[in-house]
């Protein structure tokens, strides 16, 4: 089988980090290769250069044998090059159709002819089970349809050298599988497919082969088939991993966050998107919430923290009523918040490592006097929080956290939140497009805050992560919820007719 791409000897250099040292990948024609390593390893550094986004500083690109110069995408997308971006390219307030089509537009007389685009996005949407709506705005589509659309555009482009930048850390399960089923049916038809994933089982789906590396080198290229998911892992990060925790069974203590009545009106038509919630979060217990995404988490999490205000009921933190407070107050009385989305509110991206470790703090006494802020301590503080939570930057607190990995800037956000004053902690999707290693140190830092007696409610949509560090499981389906269970007395299976709203229970709560 002949190769379609080759990189050889690729390194691609920034201020102070390596991010590829000479590493050698090679793409079959018609083959899936898994891009696996750790956060910050350089694996969408190297998809970036192969895409135009970056220029390496030495080493060759070949492209069905021919060497290129690769200098941005549209260079890419002639040599039949398409990549979907683990942060969607999408304008929010265009159309499916005019995301597809942007920087392929057909004109004439200088106005833009979008018939026959509208035709041939509608043939690829109907071949591959798409169900795009072309006229539908993207902000109002969801986060699964988004990437779709990404995948429409590479399709309408003719691609069939695809690249997947963690694809999949955005899916519910059911999108995973759908998503999987996509790569088959495309690699059936001709394309040949890199799929950048932490997700070892994924690989083991859907992979021919795998490619390794850690820390910018390449560790070694492997047929998927001759190792196992375990021997993967090790290689990925240097070490054994182990993911299967043992929560110690106590007591837990006094209610820290209490939940009465809460309603939320849909944007939609008639259906509330919260109907009439009432939960506890005790002290020393780790309470997740599960569901499949859309079924009110979103909304739920917006009225804990206070970043929506037109719900009805009562919200209760360290027995006070704070339904009517600020999200600041909230902060500085008790509440640490991991949002689901780490660019749109948990992170500044355009302000360096420091000063986003210090977004909630700044204002506080060790670190501002007079209004001026102490930035030698706003610093000393950063390069504590960069070595305790392992946070990868190449030009440390000084880096841009624009330039940083999705893994690592989720890790900078985890460290802000775990290290500041809270005794309850929100934690939205926390292990989302993180390596094993990085979920293992993660979920032993939730233990640890249980065990110090901290609250911690979790919303998360990974099975395993919902029954491996759980005390309690509340299921939510159409905005309400349909049972409660205990993570040691079921199965993924059971939590599955619960999530599809297949099975309920009556739930209750005791008033303290």
């Amino acid at each position: 089988m002949e190769n379609v791409i080759e990189m050889l000897n690729i390194t691609k250099e920034f201020p102070g980090v390596i991010a590829n040292d000479d590493v050698t990948i090679t793409l079959k024609k018609g083959e899936v290769l898994a891009l696996l390593g750790e956060n910050g390893a350089g694996k969408s550094t190297l998809m970036s250069v192969l895409f135009g986004l970056y220029t390496q500083e030495k080493g060759t690109i070949r492209v069905n044998g021919q060497e290129v110069s690769i200098k941005d995408p549209n260079d890419a997308n002639r040599y039949g090059i398409g990549m979907v971006h683990q942060h969607f390219k999408l304008v929010q307030n265009f159309s499916v159709l005019e995301n597809v089509v942007l920087g392929a537009e057909t004109t004439k007389n200088g106005l833009l002819k979008l018939g026959e685009a509208r035709k041939k996005v509608m043939e690829l949407s109907n071949k591959y089970k798409f169900n795009l709506n072309p006229d539908a705005l993207i902000q109002d589509i969801s986060v699964g349809m988004q990437q779709r659309v990404e995948i429409i555009k590479m399709l309408y482009r003719d691609n069939d050298i695809l690249i997947f930048d963690e694809p999949t850390a955005v899916l519910t399960p059911q999108e995973i599988d759908e998503l999987m089923l996509i790569f088959k049916q495309m690699i059936s038809e001709g394309k040949s497919i890199i799929f950048i994933t932490h997700k070892l089982n994924e690989i083991k789906k859907v992979a021919d082969r795998v490619s390794v590396l850690r820390k910018g080198q390449l560790i070694d290229t492997v047929n998927v088939k001759d190792v196992s998911v375990d021997e993967m892992s090790e290689m990925m990060v240097g070490r054994k991993i182990n993911l299967d925790f043992e929560l110690e069974e106590k007591e837990s203590g006094e209610n820290i966050l209490s939940v009465r009545d809460l309603s939320l009106e849909s944007k939609g038509h008639g259906q509330k998107a919260l109907h009439n919630l009432n939960f506890d979060v005790k002290e020393g217990e780790i309470l997740c919430i599960a569901g499949i995404e859309g079924n009110g988490q979103t909304e739920l999490v917006y009225a804990l923290s206070g970043l929506i205000e037109n719900y009805t009921g009562q919200i209760v933190l360290n027995g006070e009523d704070v339904s009517k407070q600020s999200i600041r107050y909230r902060n500085t009385h008790g509440l640490s918040h991991i949002p689901e989305d780490r660019q749109k509110y948990g992170l500044v991206l355009d302000y360096n490592l420091e000063e986003n470790l210090a977004l909630q703090t700044y204002f506080e006494p060790a670190f501002q006097k007079g209004g001026f802020i102490k930035f030698d301590q706003v610093s000393k503080y950063g390069e504590k929080l960069i070595d305790k939570y392992d946070v990868r930057a190449g030009r440390g607190v000084n880096t841009q956290v624009r330039s940083m990995s999705g893994g690592n800037q989720q890790k900078a956000i985890l460290a802000r939140e775990m290290e500041r004053e809270h005794n309850l902690l929100i934690a939205v999707q926390p292990t989302r497009g993180l390596d094993v290693g990085a979920i293992e140190f993660i979920h032993r830092q939730i233990i640890k805050e249980r065990d110090e007696g901290k609250a911690i409610l979790l919303i998360s949509l990974e099975l395993s992560e919902v029954l491996g560090i759980s005390d309690r499981i509340l299921v939510m389906y159409e905005g309400e919820i349909v049972g409660e269970l205990s993570p040691r007395e079921t199965s993924e299976r059971e939590l599955g007719l619960y999530m599809s709203g297949a099975k309920r229970s009556e739930v209750s709560y005791e008033e303290n």
